[in-house]
């Protein structure tokens, strides 16, 4: 049995102010979490951003309301992933081109927004590698593999596996 940990970054990578702030709104709207910013570790001036200025937001939501969550997203993929989609260690993530396709009303004032999914399956038992007393590496045997990830995502959402990205 594996747990689900899903988390999103939303995906105008390099924003800030204004559009950053409506895409935080339409990541409220999904999760109905408060999302966390990232801000950028040095300047980049190519990018237009600066040091410390926020430039992504993000949510990471857990159990029921991550599989609901995910569900939908997978839905405007068709349950169609390709098998890049999924690393060694058992996670997978994949990208929607806007945010209304997962059922949100469209909002003139906030606009269409892209987001990326990311999807980290864990076995029972992985909080020996996070806490703080005590810490300690999980077992090889005791990983989620990349093969039983994509068996995870088969059986769970009917989901199909193809040898050609979109």
């Amino acid at each position: 049995s594996s747990g689900i940990n899903a988390e999103w970054p939303l995906r105008p990578g390099g924003e800030s102010g204004d559009r950053l702030t409506r895409a935080a709104k339409v990541l409220e709207q999904l999760s109905g979490q408060e999302p966390c910013f990232s801000k950028a570790r040095f300047t980049v001036r190519s990018f237009g951003i600066r040091r410390n200025e926020k430039i992504s937001c993000w949510c990471t939501v857990r159990g029921a309301k991550a599989e609901e969550i995910l569900e939908r997203g997978l839905k405007v993929k068709e349950y169609e992933l390709w098998k890049g989609c999924f690393s060694d260690e058992g996670n997978f993530g994949f990208g929607i081109d806007e945010h209304i396709d997962l059922g949100i009303k469209y909002d003139p004032n906030i606009g269409i927004y892209g987001m990326d999914f990311f999807v980290v399956l864990g076995r029972p038992g992985y909080r020996v590698r996070y806490r703080r007393r005590a810490k300690t590496r999980v077992g090889t045997k005791h990983k989620v593999t990349r093969e039983e990830a994509q068996k995870w995502f088969q059986s769970k959402f009917d989901g199909i596996l193809t040898n050609k990205k979109h």
